[in-house]
């Protein structure tokens, strides 16, 4: 019997030892085998944002990778941006999927991207076709919205509305990015299709609204008979509107981009005409799914246009 008992001790022992070996023998968690995917956006300081990245994580647990969120201090700060992306790099990522803040400088490093195995998918602002040939990168898969048509459609709701000379101004992004420099163009034909309105100006807040009520009230100045003002994204609308109440001007059609929660409240309260919902969960939501697909050898398309939404009150209703 103690022979029995002793036999049973040592091959005890020896099945914890076994237990307590080398950490590399053992089974990968399941963290540890999900592809790693990065978002890099231009900043989390716009809601339109924080919807991308709300749809991009819904992606993360329907795909089962593991998602990291990147942003900029600012949506102007292009250097950030490159730095997050050289970062990734660094970091050894499966895939980048990006809102990138300028059309032109994010491409050499993206570039390097690709060259390190890395898959690379496009949000909302396209990359300069030119400078990705230029530089020989291979063109990433795209998801946006046709950024001149929802402009176009926005303040042709405004123009309509218009029936005797008034003068119009636009409020620009950063025109470094594509999808800036869409939106006033379609903004523009919208205005100039109505001979009544005369668009006298046209300037840069870069997105925000401290600068878009600062630039609002310059307009103004120089201009004081303005009754149009479409600003290409809701945060310069939300600027020029602080302009409007402070200065008691209360007969001036405001249009905005981008449908966020503050700018439909300004809509309900009557200070907002119009703006557009360009769905950006949905462009996180895709572009994640996009770089799964990557990763697994299959081929998005090279472009996906997501539709828009014209938002009047009449739609809150």
């Amino acid at each position: 019997m103690k022979k029995l008992l002793l036999i049973l001790l040592v091959a005890g022992l020896a099945l914890l030892v076994a237990g307590c070996g080398d950490d590399k023998k053992q089974p990968a968690s399941k963290t540890e085998n999900r592809k790693k995917v990065v978002l890099i956006m231009k900043t989390l300081t716009n809601p339109f944002f924080v919807a991308m990245e709300q749809g991009a994580r819904r992606a993360e647990k329907e795909f089962g990778v593991e998602l990291s969120v990147k942003t900029a201090a600012k949506e102007t700060s292009i250097e950030q941006q490159v730095a997050l992306v050289e970062d990734a790099i660094r970091d050894k990522v499966d895939a980048i999927v990006i809102a990138p803040a300028s059309s032109k400088d994010l491409v050499p490093a993206l570039k390097k991207a690709q060259d390190a195995g890395i898959k690379v998918v496009v949000i909302d602002v396209a990359l300069d076709p030119d400078v990705v040939k230029t530089v020989g990168m291979q063109p990433a898969p795209f998801v946006s919205v046709d950024n001149e048509e929802g402009a176009y459609l926005a303040a042709k709701v405004m123009a309509n509305q218009v029936r005797g000379p008034v003068q119009a101004v636009i409020l620009q992004g950063i025109m470094e990015a594509a999808n800036a420099q869409a939106r006033y163009n379609g903004a523009l034909k919208a205005f100039n299709e109505n001979p009544n309105i005369t668009v006298v100006a046209a300037e840069s807040a870069h997105w925000k609204i401290d600068e878009a009520k600062e630039v609002t009230a310059g307009l103004f100045a120089k201009y004081p008979g303005i009754k149009l003002i479409f600003a290409c994204n809701d945060m310069m609308a939300l600027g020029a509107i602080q302009y409007l109440d402070e200065a008691g001007k209360k007969d001036v059609n405001v249009g905005g981009y981008d449908a966020i929660d503050d700018a439909l409240k300004m809509m309900k309260e009557g200070k907002l005409g119009v703006t557009v919902d360009q769905k950006p969960d949905e462009q996180g939501y895709t572009g994640v799914r996009y770089a799964v697909e990557m990763m697994k050898g299959q081929t998005p398309p090279p472009v996906t246009m997501l539709p828009v939404e014209i938002i009047t009150v009449d739609k809150l209703k």
